[in-house]
């Protein structure tokens, strides 16, 4: 056994990711209802907030970084959007095939309906939980990303 091996840590680390996927397809199918009125799943909603969240349009391929996922998976959605009016594409100047993805009008009243919507169900499910308890688990899940994605591209680069 090596020296780094610790398996109360591995055993607690895995009951945690195991708990962090079912919280995660809790909280999609919670997300999936609470923006089912405004045309919107989890996953739509997710790609509006990070287009409205960057400094400035971004191609697909920055918004999949951005949210930790598959450039593919972002672009079928992003495409889906853009077919129901939500964002619109813009020339890239740095990039001639990489276009820039913007939100329209109708995008932002749909993502500010879901967020409307949203703040009163987010208000009751933080009711019993400490802001020192959601800032440490914040502070975990930072840490554990920060790790993944470090694991990850080092495996990319092998």
């Amino acid at each position: 056994m090596s020296e780094t091996s610790n398996p109360p840590a591995r055993d607690t680390l895995t009951g945690l990711i195991l708990l962090l996927f079912r919280v995660n397809n809790l909280t999609l199918s919670w997300g999936d209802k609470l923006v089912a009125p405004f045309g919107l799943t989890s996953a739509r909603w997710q790609i509006l907030g990070a287009i409205v969240a960057a400094e400035r349009p971004q191609p697909v391929s920055w918004l999949a970084r951005d949210l930790g996922a598959n450039r593919q998976n972002v672009q079928r959605i992003v495409n889906d959007l853009h077919g129901e009016g939500l964002v619109a594409f813009a020339p890239n100047p740095h990039h001639r095939r990489a276009q820039l993805v913007l939100l329209t009008e109708q995008g932002q009243q749909a993502y500010d309906a879901a967020v409307e919507s949203y703040n009163p169900k987010a208000d009751r499910l933080a009711q019993d939980l400490s802001e020192a308890d959601l800032e440490a688990a914040h502070r975990v899940m930072a840490a554990l990303r920060d790790k993944l994605e470090h694991e990850n591209d080092a495996q990319e680069r092998a």
